[in-house]
């Protein structure tokens, strides 16, 4: 590249912003360059995937900079019989490739795998699109875009719509055990006993899948993104190996052993949002705290009877963890103190728990169906909290609950029966009438449920191995 082209790619670099932009624009243009680097990165995993990174993310002067340095580059033949590239050949004559033209090739396929270029990868390019695309699509089209807020959302009868499945490319040949929204890119992740881990882009349409994961002889029990989006922690059934999948790096990690966790299985476990820590359930009524960095147990809690699940406060300081017996703990992180201890109101069997993101909620599931729902300051300082609800919609036990991001729907669900998935209005406590919808079976038996980052999207993993895709309308933001 001669060095006219280079300084005409320097003049092309993005003007600067003003200083009168507040810093909440500045965080979510860099949430958007993450976006673009992960997707980018799990399109594939050779030296040209990082160079069209640079391409269509506007790195343009060092781009420049290090083309001007090996001038032959475009004229370079890249061997596109190997393994990472056979899926970008048109047709089987297509052994060669110079690199410009594998690049471009590259930028076809990501702006396909997005539904067309997203308008965050077109610094200087002017929007495109029809006026009246509906309001699923328009929310399609502005991927990355998290700025907006929503109006509360009505109770009675929720406005959304069903998409095709998440997983719709490569459903789970097994059961699904897990279904997850990334942290901040529009992508979400199944896994299974199929022994297999996924990632989709979600664009409500075709959701194009971007990479499929197979652990050997290793049905996942579950499996979660790390708090910052860069890994995937994945536990089995049978013993205490786990593996953690570092996507940017695109290699497989397998944990054989943690120091300080004397636990014959680890299959659930919890990740803190302030990413610090894995907390790992184990036997006997043990919680094990693990840190992320040295992947050891540096404390570990004990309840009374046997762990039934865990959850994290928002702020990552607490812990509240029920028991199969019935019994709520709480404890504090850094101290792994317990400083409370309650019954679970009218609860025999306990089967699950949840807390909301902005520290109102408590939720706690049953045996018998029933999910009582707790004021969370309430938990902390009343001798005997009360639920400020029992809803009983569910009648076989209640093994799922999810929060969504603004606290005004509580999803609840059950493995044991088919169409057993009601979502719970908030603060009124009311089950939305319209789903599911009882016509005909959709949903079959849930094994796993969740809502994207900002409440635009509900997902259900069902024992089909399909995970189920549904927009809320009501949401303007993924």
């Amino acid at each position: 590249m001669d060095s006219s082209e280079s300084s005409a790619r320097k003049q092309r670099k993005t003007p600067k912003r003003p200083l009168s932009e507040d810093a909440s624009a500045a965080e979510e243009r860099v949430k958007q360059k993450k976006h673009a680097a992960l997707c980018a990165t799990l399109g594939g995993e050779d030296a040209s995937v990082r160079l069209l990174e640079e391409l269509v993310f506007g790195a343009e002067e060092q781009l420049s900079e290090r083309l001007a340095q090996v001038p032959q580059t475009h004229n370079v033949l890249v061997d596109m019989t190997h393994r990472f590239r056979r899926d970008f050949k048109k047709s089987a004559a297509e052994n060669k490739m110079t690199k410009q033209r594998l690049q471009q090739r590259l930028k076809e396929q990501f702006q396909k795998a997005m539904g067309g270029t997203p308008n965050w990868a077109e610094v200087t390019a002017k929007r495109t699109g029809t006026e009246d695309e509906d309001e699923g699509e328009e929310l399609m089209r502005r991927t990355g875009d998290f700025i907006g807020s929503s109006d509360s959302l009505p109770k009675g009868i929720i406005k959304m719509k069903k998409c095709l499945n998440a997983n719709s490319e490569s459903p789970c040949g097994d059961q699904l055990s897990s279904v997850q929204f990334h942290p901040s890119a529009q992508i979400v992740m199944t896994a299974g006993l199929d022994h297999s881990l996924s990632l989709f882009q979600v664009d409500g349409k075709s959701n194009p899948k971007i990479q499929t994961i197979h652990l050997e002889n290793y049905p996942v029990n579950k499996a979660l993104f790390s708090a910052d989006g860069e890994h995937i922690v994945a536990t089995g059934l049978r013993n205490k190996l786990f593996y953690i999948y570092d996507m940017m790096e695109g290699k497989v990690i397998p944990v054989c052993g943690v120091r300080g966790l004397n636990e014959q299985r680890v299959s659930d476990f919890q990740v803190s949002p302030d990413g610090k820590y894995l907390l790992l359930s184990g036997s006997s009524g043990y919680l094990h705290l693990m840190t992320t960095k040295t992947r050891e147990v540096i404390r570990s809690m004990k309840m009374n009877g046997s762990v039934c699940s865990a959850a994290f406060t928002s702020d990552s300081s607490k812990i509240f963890a029920n028991s199969q017996e019935g019994e709520v703990f709480i404890w504090d992180v850094q101290s792994s103190k317990c400083l409370k201890k309650f019954a679970d109101d009218g609860c025999v069997r306990g089967t699950s728990l949840a807390l909301s993101r902005d520290g109102l909620y408590l939720a706690c599931g049953s045996q018998s169906g029933v999910v009582n729902i707790y004021s969370q300051k309430d938990c902390l300082h009343t001798l005997e909290p009360r639920p400020l609800k029992a809803v009983m919609n569910l009648v076989t036990a209640a093994t799922s609950l999810c929060f969504n991001s603004t606290s005004e729907i509580l999803a609840i669900a059950s493995r044991a029966d088919d169409e057993a998935n009601r979502l719970v209005h908030l603060p009124s406590f009311t089950v939305f009438s319209n789903f599911p919808r009882f016509q005909k079976k959709t949903i079959f038996r849930t094994r796993c449920l969740d809502f994207s980052p900002r409440s635009g999207f509900y997902t259900v993993a069902n024992n089909k191995g399909n995970a189920l895709l549904f927009r809320l309308l009501h949401y303007t933001d993924f």
